[in-house]
């Protein structure tokens, strides 16, 4: 074993210990960013090689959730911005994403999959092989319940969310000024992709930069929030126990 990693290592058992007790988040939101300037930094140019990379760390990073006792993840992995790219672009992130999601739904693996997300935007094949790899994990109550945002936008959520709401009470033939007088907070909330599901308690972003970008945006309104400089190929566990150590420490008010 090299020095650094054997610094990395007993770094990594001291941060478990102090983390022993501490309260866990039970929802983890992650915006897992930086995987083109890591294939720049790296000197990689197969743009299907950057998306491997990202994939590769997904797998790993469940597992130290799963270890940690986080309940649910949210991986935002395709934004609704990322679909206007070019098709020599997103053609092989698209394939990446297939692979990696019918992956984490092998038989061999615990988590049960949730596919959120705009999906009547997505071509026709990547939305029938994320459901199907949807579909093969119900039932799973041994590991995390992880949603994959694919085509995802918080505004999207949001409209779509307001669209259903207003579809249900159609159909119930509620007018609209008596769903104006009973309409709050909760009843859309339980029409976002995420409904039953508790709200993100931590949301991390990896890469560097410090903004939401449209991530969960109605569901973080109490979130904490945890910005990491390494691009997310490169996102070790080290750097998951320091964002749950920063987690730990502070003091969740609520809005008050």
């Amino acid at each position: 074993m090299r020095l650094r990693d054997l610094v990395y290592s007993v770094y990594e058992r001291r941060l478990q210990r102090r983390l022993a007790g501490r309260e866990t988040p039970r929802h983890v939101g992650v915006m897992l960013d930086g995987n083109r300037r890591w294939a720049r930094s790296a000197g990689v140019n197969d743009p299907n090689a950057v998306y491997v990379a990202g994939a590769a760390k997904v797998e790993q990073f469940l597992s130290w959730c799963d270890e940690a006792g986080v309940e649910v993840v949210t991986l935002w992995l395709l934004s609704t911005d990322n679909l206007d790219r070019p098709a020599r672009e997103l053609d092989p992130l698209l394939l990446v994403i297939e692979g990696l999601v019918t992956e984490l739904a092998d038989d061999a693996n615990p988590w049960r999959l949730r596919i959120v997300g705009a999906k009547d935007m997505l071509p026709t094949q990547t939305a029938e092989r994320l459901k199907a790899a949807e579909e093969r994990t119900v039932g799973k109550t041994d590991g995390a319940q992880v949603n994959i945002a694919v085509g995802y936008g918080g505004r999207q959520e949001i409209a779509d969310a307001v669209r259903s709401l207003l579809q249900q009470h159609a159909k119930a033939g509620t007018s609209i000024e008596e769903l104006a007088e009973l309409l709050d907070v909760d009843h859309i909330a339980e029409h976002l992709y995420t409904k039953g599901q508790p709200d993100p308690d931590l949301i991390i972003r990896t890469s560097g930069e410090q903004r939401l970008s449209g991530f969960l945006l109605w569901q973080s309104a109490h979130s904490e929030f945890y910005f990491c400089e390494a691009y997310w190929p490169d996102f070790r566990r080290v750097d998951f126990l320091r964002a749950l150590r920063s987690y730990a420490s502070r003091h969740r008010r609520y809005g008050n």
